[in-house]
Order: C-alpha cells, then sequence, then structure tokens
C-alpha cells in the first residue's frame, strides 16, 4: 500500500512537473514572440497550461476539462494557420496530444484525482477529434497536386532531334549536348518497372581522404559509347567499364593532391567525342585517339584520352594535357575548378570553371575559352569580367581577376553554332558595391557565345546586382517548342536557384514566357546598392507568397516556438530581401528551388520533369573589425573549403556567415515540404502535377521513412517508357515514377548517397539503368564509392 502511494506521488509529480514546465516554456517563448508581432497562441497555451499544473497539482478533476479545451482550442487554430497539412500540424498537437493520452492512462488519473466521468469524457472527445483531423491530414496533402499529363496525338510528327544519337547510347552529360535527360528507350516502362534488380556493381576505391575538404561529393552521372561506359570519381579518376557488365576495362589517374582549402572536389562528368583520322590500314583499328575523352580536373587542367585504351592524345597541349591555369591571375591550386564535363563541338571545346566562392576580391577569372578539338590550341576567349571579353591578354598580362565564373554544365545547338552557359557572379557574392560594370554586365545571366568564334551572341540576365548568390546553376535544356499559335519556337529553358525557369527564344534571348520586372525590398548594407526590380518568369516554382511565423516548423512545439521567434528577429521582406548585419532569411535559400541537376525535357511530347527544392538560408554580413581583417592573415592561401559558415570575403567591408535555417535540435525551421518531383506542359507552362519525394530514414535520429520531401542534389531523367528516375534525395534510393502523374512506382535502397543524376542505356539488347552512389560531404550523406547498373530479369 506504502509502494503504490509512493508511486502515485511520483507519478503526480512528474506530471504537474511537465505541464508547468511546459506552460512555462510556452509563456515565456510566446510572450516574446508577440511582443515582437507573431502570434499570441502560445501566450495563451501557456496561462492555460500552468492552471492545468496546478489543477492537477491540488487534485482537481477540473484540469482534464480545461487540458481538454487546450487541445480543442490548439487543433481549431493549428487548423486555421497550416490547415490539413499533416507535417504542418504535427508539431503543434504532438506534445498536447500525447500528454492528454498520458493523463487519461489509469495510473495516471488515479495518482492526481482528476478522473470524473465528465473529465474523463472531455479529454476522450478531444483526443478522439485531435485523431480524426491528423489521420485526415495524412490523406490528404493540400501541397500535392494531382493531374495527368496530355497524350501526344497519334498523327504528330516526332520532333527532330539537334543531335544525332544511338538510341542505345548516353555519349554526354545529359545524353546530348542540349540537355534534355531524355532517353528514347522504353524497355523499361510503367508496367515492369517494378522488376528491376541490380545488373551489376563497381566500386572505384576513390574514398574521402585525411587531406580532402567537406565539400567532396560524387555527383557524376556517367556516359555510354558503344560498349563502354565512362565515369570520373570524386578525385578525377576516369574509370572505362563494360556496359553489359560492368567489368574495368582501363582507367587513368590524373593524380591530383587536392587540400583542406579545396571548396570542391568533384566531377560530375566527361566528354566523349570523335575526331576524323585514318585507320591503321594493316589491322583495321582505329588510330589513337580519333575518339576520344576528355577529363576536367579540379586543379586546373585538362586531359585528352584515347577512349579504347586510356592512353593520353600525344598530340593535344602537353602530351595530352592542358594547363588551363596559364594566364590566371591566381594560380593558387583549388581557386579555380573545373567541376562539370566541357562543351565539344566539331572543331572546337569550350570550357568554362568555377571559382571559390565568398573567398576574397582576388580570385581567379572565370573567363570562358575555346580550344582546338584536336590540338588543345587556344582559339578564343570570352572573359566576361574585361572591357573587351574577346581580348587575349598579351604575354605580361592575365585574364580579369574575378570575373563572373560559369560552373555548371553548358549547352550546344550545332545548328545555330551557339553555345549556351549558365553564369554565376562576381566572387564575394553577398556583398557588391565594388563591383564594376563589367562584372556586373553578365553575371547571374545566360550567355549565348558562338561556339566557333567565342563573339557574344546575347545575354539575358536572371538577377541583377546579385547579392544572394542566387547564379544560373543548372544547366539549360534546348527545345523546339510549338507555341499557342502552333508555331515552332526554338528555346532554351534556364532554371534559376529563384525557383523561376527562364524560357528564352535561343536564337535572340527575348523571353518566349514573360518575365516582368517586379519591385524587390531595398536597403542594402552600407556601401553597397539593390536592383530595384528583378525579372519573375511566370514559368515559376518560387512561392506564391512570403513565409510568416505561420510556415515554421519543428518536431515538438518547443522548437517550432523557437523557430518563430528567430524568423522574426531575422529580416525578411520576401524574395531579394537584401543582406544585412541583423541576418537576412534568404528563400529561395543559396542552396537553390533548382541546382545543378537541371529539368528532363521530352522533347517529342513537349513535356518537362522538374525536381524543386524549398529551404531558406540564412545569410549574416559580419563587419570588419578586431579577428576580421579585410585582408587575408599572413601566410594563407587557398580558398575557404566550405560554401557554408563563414565565409571570410575578404577585400570588401564584411565577412558573411551562410548557413541553413535551422533549429536548435538541428532540423529546417521552415515546414516540409523541402523537396518534389513535379511535371510541366511546356505547351501551357502549367505543372500538371506534384509530389513530396524523399523520406527522413536516413536523416533523423530515428530512421523511421517518414515521406516529408527532402532537400535534393541531381537531378531527374526521363524515357520514352513513360517513367522517370532521380536519386538525389538526403536518404539513399534510386527511385522510378510514372511520368504521367508523379506516382511513385519502384525504389532501390543505394548503399550510399545518390547525389548524382542518373542514366540509361542499352548493352547486347538489355536497358541498364546507372547511377553513382557515392555521397555528398557536405550535404550529410554517406559516403561511398558504388556505381550500380539496374535491369529487369532476363526472361526464362
Amino acid at each position: 500500500m506504502g509502494k503504490s502511494s509512493s508511486s502515485f506521488c511520483v507519478i503526480r509529480f512528474l506530471t504537474v512537473l511537465f505541464a508547468f514546465l511546459t506552460g512555462a516554456f510556452m509563456l515565456i517563448g510566446g510572450g516574446w514572440l508577440a511582443a515582437i508581432g507573431g502570434s499570441w497562441y502560445y501566450v495563451i497555451g501557456g496561462v492555460v497550461m500552468l492552471i492545468t499544473a496546478w489543477l492537477l497539482s491540488r487534485r482537481k478533476s477540473t484540469a482534464l476539462v480545461l487540458y481538454a479545451l487546450l487541445l480543442i482550442g490548439t487543433l481549431i487554430w493549428g487548423v486555421w494557420e497550416v490547415g490539413t497539412d499533416f507535417w504542418a500540424l504535427a508539431p503543434r498537437t504532438d506534445v498536447l496530444v500525447i500528454f492528454g493520452v498520458w493523463l487519461i492512462l489509469p495510473f495516471v488519473y488515479r495518482s492526481v484525482n482528476a478522473g470524473s466521468k465528465a473529465a474523463l469524457g472531455s479529454m476522450a472527445v478531444a483526443l478522439i477529434a485531435s485523431a480524426l483531423v491528423l489521420a485526415y491530414a495524412v490523406f490528404n496533402d493540400p501541397q500535392t497536386v494531382n493531374g495527368k499529363l496530355p497524350e501526344t496525338a497519334q498523327n504528330a510528327a516526332p520532333a527532330q532531334p539537334l543531335s544525332n544519337i544511338d538510341d542505345a547510347d548516353w555519349p554526354a552529360y545529359a545524353r546530348d549536348q542540349q540537355g534534355t535527360r531524355f532517353s528514347p528507350l522504353k524497355q523499361i516502362n510503367e508496367e515492369n518497372v517494378k522488376n528491376l534488380q541490380v545488373a551489376w556493381q563497381f566500386q572505384t576505391g576513390d574514398l574521402k581522404t585525411a587531406n580532402d575538404p567537406g565539400e567532396i561529393t560524387d555527383e557524376v552521372t556517367p556516359i555510354k559509347v558503344r560498349d563502354t561506359v565512362y565515369l570520373c570519381s570524386p578525385h578525377q579518376i576516369l574509370f572505362a567499364l563494360d556496359a553489359a557488365t560492368g567489368k574495368q576495362k582501363w582507367k587513368f589517374d590524373p593524380g591530383m593532391k587536392p587540400n583542406p582549402t579545396f571548396q570542391h572536389v568533384t566531377c560530375r562528368g566527361v566528354s566523349y567525342h570523335e575526331v576524323p583520322a585514318a585507320a591503321d590500314a594493316a589491322n583495321s583499328q582505329p588510330a589513337l585517339c580519333s575518339r576520344r575523352i576528355y577529363l576536367p580536373v579540379n586543379d586546373g587542367r585538362l586531359f585528352a584520352l584515347d577512349a579504347e585504351t586510356g592512353a593520353r592524345c600525344p598530340a593535344f597541349g602537353n602530351n595530352g594535357e592542358l594547363d588551363l591555369q596559364h594566364k590566371q591571375p591566381v594560380t593558387t591550386p583549388g581557386q579555380y575548378e573545373p567541376t562539370s564535363p566541357p562543351v565539344i563541338t566539331d572543331t572546337t571545346i569550350v570550357m568554362a570553371g568555377a571559382v571559390t566562392d565568398n573567398y576574397s576580391t582576388r580570385e581567379p577569372s572565370g573567363v570562358i575559352r575555346g580550344f582546338d578539338v584536336n590540338t588543345g590550341k587556344l582559339l578564343w576567349v570570352f572573359d566576361p569580367g574585361a572591357k573587351d571579353p574577346n581580348a587575349i591578354p598579351a604575354d605580361e598580362h592575365t585574364f580579369t581577376m574575378n570575373s563572373p565564373n560559369s560552373w555548371a554544365p553548358a549547352v550546344y545547338d550545332p545548328k545555330l553554332d551557339t553555345v549556351y552557359l549558365p553564369m554565376g557572379v562576381s566572387t564575394p557574392d553577398i556583398w557588391g558595391g565594388n563591383r564594376t560594370p563589367e562584372q556586373e554586365r553578365y553575371a547571374s545571366s545566360v550567355l549565348a557565345l558562338n561556339a566557333t568564334t567565342g563573339k557574344l551572341v546575347w545575354s539575358y540576365q536572371t538577377v541583377h546586382h546579385d547579392l544572394w548568390d542566387m547564379d544560373l546553376p543548372s544547366q539549360p535544356t534546348l527545345a523546339d517548342i510549338t507555341d499557342k499559335d502552333g508555331n515552332t519556337v526554338p528555346v532554351i529553358y534556364a532554371p534559376a536557384k529563384t525557383g523561376n525557369i527562364f524560357v528564352l527564344d535561343r536564337r535572340t534571348g527575348k523571353p518566349v514566357v514573360p518575365a516582368p520586372e517586379t519591385p524587390v525590398p531595398q536597403g542594402a548594407a552600407k556601401g553597397d546598392h539593390v536592383s530595384p526590380t528583378q525579372p519573375y518568369s511566370e514559368l515559376t516554382y518560387r512561392p506564391k507568397q512570403n513565409l510568416t511565423d505561420k510556415d515554421m516548423w519543428g518536431a515538438t512545439l518547443y522548437d517550432q516556438l523557437v523557430c518563430r521567434v528567430i524568423f522574426k528577429r531575422l529580416r525578411y521582406e520576401g524574395p531579394f530581401t537584401p543582406p544585412s548585419e541583423q541576418g537576412t532569411l534568404v528563400f529561395p535559400g543559396n542552396l537553390g528551388m533548382f541546382e545543378w541537376g537541371g529539368i528532363a525535357v521530352d522533347p517529342h511530347r513537349q513535356i518537362a520533369i522538374a525536381n524543386p527544392m524549398a529551404l531558406p538560408f540564412v545569410s549574416k554580413l559580419v563587419p570588419r573589425g578586431p579577428g576580421n581583417p579585410i585582408e587575408p592573415p599572413e601566410g594563407a592561401s587557398g580558398g575557404s573549403g566550405t560554401e557554408t559558415g563563414i565565409q571570410p570575403q575578404y577585400g570588401v567591408p564584411y565577412g558573411v556567415e551562410l548557413n541553413p535555417f535551422l533549429s536548435p535540435f538541428g532540423l529546417p525551421c521552415k515546414q516540409p515540404a523541402w523537396g518534389y518531383v513535379s511535371a510541366v506542359d511546356l505547351k501551357t507552362n502549367e505543372v500538371v502535377w506534384k509530389k513530396r519525394i524523399g523520406t527522413t530514414r536516413d536523416s533523423a535520429p530515428v530512421p523511421l521513412p517518414f515521406k516529408m520531401g527532402m532537400p535534393m542534389l541531381g537531378g531527374p531523367i526521363a524515357t520514352a517508357g513513360k517513367v522517370f528516375f532521380i536519386g538525389a534525395t538526403a536518404d539513399n534510393y534510386l527511385r522510378a515514377f510514372s511520368t504521367e502523374t508523379g506516382e511513385q512506382l519502384w525504389q532501390a535502397r543505394l548503399p550510399a548517397g545518390g547525389q548524382a543524376t542518373p542514366m540509361t542505356y542499352e548493352a547486347n539488347g538489355k536497358q541498364y539503368i546507372v547511377i553513382a552512389a557515392g555521397g555528398h560531404g557536405s550535404f550529410g550523406t554517406k559516403l561511398g564509392d558504388y556505381v550500380i547498373a539496374y535491369a529487369l530479369p532476363d526472361e526464362k
């Protein structure tokens, strides 16, 4: 009897203590939130919770009645704020519902003597109402757009491809140099994709070393030509594999020596080209290097290798090696990094590269160069920060320091002989008061150059005076689209970090889909300025409304309340809110709604598959002062080794701190979803369907696969089998979806992160789907060295 009484006392004490502490937290935090213009709910809820705690301590049955009213009131408030979005409702109700269940457990309500039938009935009603609303929300996601893509007319003429590619091959980063990421193969289709199984697996052996930066990534999309698959690993080791078996034929190691100051260690892919060459008459074998692989290396080199053997092409550059640091104003390894495969025309290699973000005003040039495809001789330059971009510097001069760069893959129209480059911004990225008119001219633009001469054809700027690192991060896509009047228009689709997809006539650069200049927030940091307007494309995934504290999130009401307070203390007036010392919420964030994965376009059906994200960042300018010098410390070399955290921005009045907008528990402060897959009808530019993608299995402390919609790095590929494939998400899966409706049809567990874009090809009559699963260091996914091919089982 004594033990029972003692147990009841302990239970009552813990119950009252929990109610008191929760009430105090809600009252204090809610008071702070209300004082800065946020919701008053937490103040009211905190008072009710404290009264409930007092009543429980007095063993009053009215405690349950009052708590039931709090549950009902919270439910009404939650639905009023966010509707029936389960993941938005959950943190508003989870702690309170769990505590409500606790209160009606027999051993609990006996311990507090609060269990009259009326009180229990009120609690039961409140809990059942909460359960019903949450159950309804699970199956009625307001963020989902359901629809079905229109069928192509039976008598419609097939679209004429710009490049002649064998159906069985995938010879370029996006299969073609037009960036479509579309394959005409359809052996794998909606009906049988569920039967895919591992056909072969290859491990590169190239793993993170102690000398690598955090941003080591396996972002490669392999290419396939004839019977061989070619791919590069993070340290730019090139592998040639048998397409049917995955067995290694040869490999080439360029001997790159990274160090922790490199901002990136990654290789997105290699380029292929066949050059006219006489065959060896004696054995009818192709001459050395008549078929070539071009390999960019992060330390500023480009290799040309024989596709059959991996041998260097002796007539190219210096025994198959080209120095891309030549005439660079800064030649520190890792500050200029060609991370994406170059465009290859019949005569010219068009080469661009990344520079270190936010390090200093004394960095390499983002110069774009054209090299002879056979010899590597420099044919032309386009230096975006120079007064005369096409001027090749004399012997004693260099390219322009800190010219805007183009780091994502470019695209090429062979009929127009035009290469289209997605441009970045002059670094430092987050303060621009000292930029020259030349540095501003082509920044954050689509740049169209004649591929043979390097002369400007046109440019279109997607962000004016970019202070947010809102560069064009994706390879654009070229397609011929039928407009509303039935005319065929050659267009370029340029996905932007802002969520806009700019649709331009690729002959002229004029918008095909309107992108009106729209007023944006003003008030730049001291010494800087802000453009009064920015172009907003009418084809867009950007949020229709600005964020409010209603959009803040957390695993519980505690961290959600903290996120609401943090949000209200940041500067935020919508997209393009200027950076500030106060701290600015950047949404869409620096990671962007679109990243380097791009979109997939079926040019015949005129549809696109996209995978936009929605993850805010916070940028906070840090004025120069003690501990924050304007020049690098003596002896410092290299870059920052990261794209987040403290960024020095040497040479300008501010450093900057850049981070995702996270709660104290490390969860995003913006409610999910953070990632989607979606389809667009390109004839109407309407979003036909949109679905969440990705689970928390590999991100949460407890590996539960909650489908919340996860951030991604990587892109989709589409096929004529009416199925598309994508890895990319923060959980380790490759997935297949119906192109028509967005329904998930299949998934395969990957042994490491799949932050890469897959590809598909045919070998010996069998279609394969291949993805690199090597993970992403700064994205936080599991690292590995896998390349995995999937295929349908052989018929018995």
